[in-house]
């Protein structure tokens, strides 16, 4: 489905984070044009390294003290990126064993290091087993299968449990929890697992309560972590050893579509504070973390696609680039399955343009659903002018089906 509304409101673009001068975008310093000459071809996706180390630093100073955040790879796994943010945070959390081989490659040490995920295979949870990272337990099987390679190898392996909870994250862009659900080991489920742990004697280190991802209602995602933290203390009560770690997940969004507005952390960070004395007395060894992706690195990226042809329908115009659905699924609104909104898109070398247009912005493959931008008032555009697609530094390129009528794929760069 699609809507053909135009898209008129604000865009989401900080100029704190991408500011103009001289009519062109300007990222890590660089103007855009210059960008694309050093990078050597369109389209590209490009990360911000200081955009991202001031989201991290307004984030620990907005929690409380004492709250670790762990940075989620799977929002942007290259490794360049993951080298910058294993610098700035407590820890990384993978969902694969080619995330685990960029984290380790990162250096940071094992002990920070988690995986979680659904349906790990024999060599991840070897690889994870011997590396010494914890391992977020998703089922039954999963437990006895690592307790057999622990055995086999004589390597102590570092558990925690992954608790699909009784409750969902409400108005959550994607909701983890609260139903029957491929995450983790229902919280019903859950003592007589531990009690497993402890029979098998692993180093038990702690709950991962993940319920919901991309919201933007701080009244949710309190009442979303208060529940966590009732559900931990629960738990605990039957866990084989101290509780180490509880993982609460994030779930912290970012806007992408008018009318949506950045998330207030001052309600959460209270509700924290408030909530941390009692919590820290029950459970005195355990670290409590914060997992983020979209929320620390999404609006530090920018994809960046050149317009290769300009045409007129019927009444409208249409700027053809050389990117797309391929390279940014999400921008191009996932193969049609939701209805489709705009996200902020703008001619990154025509800034300013004195000369607006209603246009519709596509992609070179043989499909309607390769839409960047849909009736949307961008500066006049021609032939060899970028467009750039804001909040890109999530979910994007390895989120995407590069190889979907077999186009080039596109370069990346931190700057």
């Amino acid at each position: 489905m699609s809507d053909s509304r135009p898209s008129h409101a604000p865009i989401h673009a900080p100029s704190n984070v991408f500011p103009v001068v001289d009519d062109c975008l300007q990222i890590g310093g660089v103007a855009l044009s210059q960008l694309a000459q050093r990078v050597g071809q369109t389209p590209f996706y490009a990360y911000d390294r200081q955009a991202m180390t001031e989201r991290v630093a307004a984030l620990r100073t907005a929690l409380p003290e004492g709250i670790s955040v762990h940075y989620a790879v799977k929002a942007n796994p290259m490794p360049a990126v993951v080298q910058h943010m294993a610098g700035l945070v407590d820890g990384l959390d993978v969902a694969s064993g080619r995330e685990l081989r960029v984290a380790l490659d990162a250096g940071i040490p094992a002990g920070e290091i988690s995986f979680a995920g659904p349906g790990k295979s024999l060599n991840e949870l070897a690889m994870a087993v011997g590396a010494g990272i914890t391992l977020n337990i998703e089922s039954e099987t999963e437990l006895e299968r690592v307790a057999e390679i622990s055995a086999q190898t004589g390597e102590m392996a570092h558990v925690a449990v992954r608790v699909n909870p009784d409750f969902e994250l409400k108005t959550s862009g994607m909701k983890m929890s609260g139903g029957p659900k491929a995450f983790g080991v229902d919280a019903e489920r859950v003592p007589a697992l531990l009690k497993r742990i402890g029979e098998l004697g692993l180093h038990f280190r702690g709950f991962h309560i993940f319920s919901g991802s991309q919201n933007l209602r701080s009244e949710a995602l309190i009442e979303a972590q208060g529940q966590t933290f009732d559900l931990a203390l629960r738990l605990a009560e039957s866990a084989p050893g101290p509780v180490e770690m509880l993982n609460m997940g994030g779930g912290f969004g970012i806007p992408y579509f008018p009318g949506e507005t950045p998330l207030d952390l001052a309600p959460i960070t209270a509700h924290l504070e408030s909530r941390l004395p009692a919590v820290r007395e029950q459970l005195p060894r355990a670290e409590i973390i914060l997992e983020l992706g979209r929320y620390l690195v999404g609006e530090a990226g920018i994809y960046v696609a050149e317009v290769i042809d300009r045409k007129e329908s019927r009444g409208q115009i249409f700027l053809i680039t050389n990117g797309g659905l391929h390279h940014h699924l999400a921008a191009s609104g996932n193969f049609g399955q939701v209805i489709r909104k705009n996200y902020p898109v703008v001619v990154g070398n025509r800034m300013q343009g004195d000369e607006r247009e209603l246009v519709n912005v596509v992609g070179p493959l043989c499909t309607p659903l390769d839409v960047l931008a849909q009736q949307m008032e961008l500066a006049r555009a021609e032939v060899g002018d970028l467009i750039v697609v804001f909040q890109s530094g999530a979910y994007g390129y390895t989120a995407s089906p590069t190889r979907f009528l077999s186009h080039p794929e596109p370069v990346e760069i931190l700057v």
